[in-house]
């Protein structure tokens, strides 16, 4: 081990993650990693004239955080380039600021926005209010996104530019809604979203800068919240490309696993065979494209995502048996995984309702008893899971990936309730059970889902279960809280292990990466409830400081 460091955090409150050894004093890091970590006296003798001393004043230093499902190109795309809507937006500001952006934006370009809350698009799905959304956009085609980001509203000149009129077939894995009286609504759901998409990325100029802009202010957003390490939940060949590239730069400030869709994505490029073949032609010290991503069903707020007990029968919705369909037969997951074991990549499986993470289970089960332990498999987004698949985490050796951050009351969570059997929703992120039943439980946001990637929402809400804001009432399954130090784990060393970085990341300890942050009080001496207004006065990155001062 080298004797002589290149900088010293010192005079800290230093919670190591480590269970080892929880708190220190101070800490030592050479070429990038942690070489000792200990009480001051012992660190502060590996110093030299030439070593950097950081003195925080007493202040906590904790490992940087993970996020276990996130999209960075398309939160830092909205970030930096679109049109920010807020899920409580009612509809008359959400048409009030497509008007404004209208106003300002070029003959012909596209007014991209989200996320709309889903009672905005359950409301403009039953028709009447396209007209509304035409006259905002004042001749531009506009592309809405609601907060599952598997839906949009678009409005009539977007329509004329993708060809859709009230005879058009649905596309596969998507629909074009009407309403009622067999009139287009504008709402598109699922894969039909892709069309939209891919029609707006056809306008685009300059299409790489524009994405190398996006990453940039990603890393910069999620920098400031103290996040080092992020797996994208859905990556395509430019992203990752653009990602290479900044890592080659030392532009890249955090780890950035991806996850490769395998069937037609959100957006146009490569897929499944063809992507995973070209993938690894970007890989870098930073940048691991180690994971496939397979949907297996949508959302239950568009009633897509497949339950094991029938929706709620409400309006147009009278099938008493309808629980939705999955994307995926038991035998098509279990042909992917296994090739997940063949490539050497692990999976993360979107899995929007119980059923469908039943399905994942049954799939991954097959696959381990043919197999062995092999790939990381991760079970997105465990909002639903029935109380006898939950003992099935541990020993399938499934990560339970929960996210986004919505497990407390909220638009989101009011929409789901309007739609998914009582029993059920009152189950919601089950997280206290799988916790205790020895699953692996990683935290992610899911951005830009939720409208910021603040992870201090995350573990405030995982411990209270109940909304930061005052005036919204209630607690989301509260039997569920967590402890603070197990929502901490949540966020740091459980993600760094599901990412397959656990021997690099997560903790303060000799041998990982220097990645860590400063904040601006101590978590454990603060009320619950305040966990979110938590400040990162700085982030470092392999000993690089990228974000704030630490002074």
């Amino acid at each position: 081990m080298r004797q002589h460091a290149d900088l010293i955090v010192t005079n800290a409150v230093v919670y190591t993650c480590d269970l080892n050894r929880e708190w220190a004093e101070a800490f030592a890091v050479a070429d990038g990693e942690i070489i000792a970590v200990g009480n001051a006296a012992d660190i502060g003798a590996l110093s030299t004239s030439e070593t950097e001393v950081v003195d925080v004043d007493g202040r906590m230093v904790m490992p940087g955080l993970c996020d276990v499902h996130t999209h960075l190109g398309s939160g830092g795309m909205q970030a930096a380039w679109e049109l920010s809507l807020l899920p409580t937006d009612t509809l008359d500001e959400i048409l009030a600021k497509v008007r404004e952006r209208a106003v300002s934006s070029a003959p012909g370009e596209w007014v991209v926005g989200g996320a709309i809350g889903s009672p905005i698009l359950e409301t403009a799905a039953k028709g009447g209010f396209l007209q509304a959304l035409d006259e905002a956009g004042a001749g531009h085609p506009v592309l809405l996104r609601d907060e599952s980001w598997h839906n949009r509203w678009i409005n009539s000149r977007a329509l004329e530019i993708i060809g859709v009129e009230k005879d058009t077939p649905d596309p596969e894995g998507g629909k074009y809604v009407l309403d009622a009286n067999g009139e287009l609504t504008g709402v598109l759901q699922e894969l039909a979203s892709k069309v939209a998409e891919d029609a707006m990325a056809a306008s685009i100029e300059n299409p790489e800068e524009r994405l190398r802009v996006a990453f940039q202010t990603a890393l910069r957003m999620v920098n400031s919240y103290g996040i080092t390490a992020a797996q994208d939940a859905g990556i395509l060949e430019p992203n990752l490309r653009a990602l290479a590239d900044l890592d080659d730069r030392r532009e890249l400030t955090a780890w950035v696993v991806g996850s490769l869709p395998s069937r037609p994505f959100f957006e146009e490029g490569a897929i499944g065979e063809e992507l995973y073949a070209v993938a690894g032609n970007h890989r870098r010290t930073h940048v691991r494209p180690d994971f496939i991503k397979l949907f297996l069903d949508g959302v239950p707020m568009t009633r897509t995502s497949a339950m094991l007990s029938p929706y709620i029968c409400h309006g147009g919705h009278e099938d008493p048996d309808f629980k939705g369909e999955p994307y995926w037969s038991l035998d098509d997951v279990v042909k992917e995984l296994e090739r997940c074991c063949e490539l050497g990549l692990g999976a993360k499986l979107h899995c929007g309702g119980d059923g469908s993470v039943r399905l994942a289970l049954d799939a991954i089960e097959t696959v381990r008893k043919t197999r062995g332990d092999g790939p990381i498999f991760h079970i997105a987004h465990v909002v639903y899971v029935d109380p006898e698949d939950i003992p099935r985490f541990a020993p399938l050796g499934a990560v339970a990936d929960a996210s986004p951050y919505i497990w407390f009351p909220s638009v989101i969570q009011d929409s789901c309730a309007n739609q998914v059997p009582g029993a059920t929703f009152e189950r919601s992120f089950p997280c206290r059970d799988l916790l205790d039943s020895g699953a692996l439980l990683a935290a992610g946001s899911d951005w830009p889902i939720v409208p910021l990637p603040n992870p201090w929402l995350g573990i405030e809400t995982l411990v209270t279960r109940a909304n930061p804001d005052p005036a919204v009432p209630g607690e989301l399954n509260p039997t569920q809280r967590l402890s603070l130090p197990e929502a901490i784990a949540v966020f740091t060393r459980n993600p760094a292990k599901a990412m397959g970085l656990g021997d690099k990341i997560g903790t303060i300890q000799p041998g990982r990466s220097a990645d860590f942050i400063v904040l601006n009080h101590n978590l454990f001496d603060i009320e619950p409830n305040t966990i979110h207004q938590t400040q990162v006065l700085a982030t470092y990155f392999e000993g690089r400081q990228v974000h704030g001062s630490a002074a």
